[in-house]
């Protein structure tokens, strides 16, 4: 009798997911979200590969919306504001708000889409995010990784995998609002952007090379532990964890399009043993970078 309950429950999951729930208003869609208890409950969490030539419709959705470029670009429309997105942008979109896509002539398009809502009562942080469609830029930043994370969990149908999904999702959604908080609180910019830009451009230039805060205090100017406080402030993580993220996602695009193996792609990133790279890789994305691949190529 137990085997034959799973094998309902699993069929039963199985049809929602083959059901297209994003039209449907938040109150419709709970009957089918049988794993399910408590928001902010998931009705899509994807990884999209455009064709060449996509686009949408006019259209809008009775739930929130948010769209994250792993690759490429599109022009994103949301009532009347125009986006042009790139790699690492992130947008969201509040219910009922009309929105379109389209993507570019011979530019590619990934993204990762997730749709949700919180059972028809307003999202959690609604007052900071109101007015706000673009989120920023995610490149290498952990946010990027918990959306991978998310949409990993989300397509496996045990409930502790669906927990997980909600749990990343309420992580992302308070991770876009600090922001938002802070320049609610202080419209004015940080004193020292410019040379943390400086920084972490060096950064980018030099992320094989193990890290040189000599070199960086010259550059900006400062002293240690100033510089460490003033980075973490602009980019949300300290200069360390910024360079493991720009390795992370140079091994990403390497794994993609190189065909180098895991061993040849360590040295490319700074890492003279494999196992240290792979043991940093699955620590930050959640997933080995085979498994990421695999991820990207169904």
């Amino acid at each position: 009798m137990l085997h034959c309950n799973q094998d309902r429950t699993h069929a039963k999951r199985t049809t929602v997911m083959n059901k297209n729930l994003v039209p449907l208003n938040p109150e419709e869609t709970l009957p089918y979200l049988n794993l399910v208890s408590f928001p902010p409950y998931i009705t899509l969490a994807h990884l999209f590969h455009a064709p060449e030539g996509w686009r949408t419709p006019t259209r809008s959705f009775p739930q929130y919306a948010l769209q994250y470029v792993v690759k490429g670009t599109a022009i994103y429309q949301i009532e009347d504001k125009t986006y042009t997105t790139k790699q690492g942008d992130l947008l969201m979109h509040q219910p009922n708000e009309l929105n379109a896509i389209h993507t570019i002539s011979g530019e590619p398009y990934i993204c990762i889409s997730l749709v949700f809502h919180f059972g028809g009562q307003a999202m959690p942080f609604q007052s900071w995010t109101r007015g706000h469609h673009e989120f920023g830029n995610y490149l290498n930043h952990p946010l990027e990784a918990m959306l991978t994370q998310l949409v990993s969990n989300y397509k496996h149908l045990e409930p502790e995998r669906q927990l997980k999904s909600q749990g990343l999702l309420l992580q992302i959604l308070a991770e876009l609002t600090i922001p938002l908080r802070y320049r609610a609180h202080d419209s004015s910019p940080h004193a020292n952007m410019n040379k943390m830009i400086l920084v972490k451009n060096y950064m980018i230039e030099h992320f094989q090379k193990p890290m040189n805060y000599e070199r960086l205090e010259g550059i900006s100017g400062l002293s240690k532990n100033y510089l460490i406080s003033q980075f973490k402030a602009c980019f949300g993580m300290p200069p360390s964890q910024y360079q493991l993220r720009v390795r992370i996602q140079r091994a990403k695009e390497l794994a993609l399009q190189s065909g180098l193996s895991v061993s040849e792609i360590a040295q490319e990133v700074g890492y003279s043993d494999v196992h240290t790279f792979g043991k940093m890789f699955k620590k930050k994305t959640g997933i080995s970078l085979s498994e990421y691949v695999s991820t990207l190529t169904i």
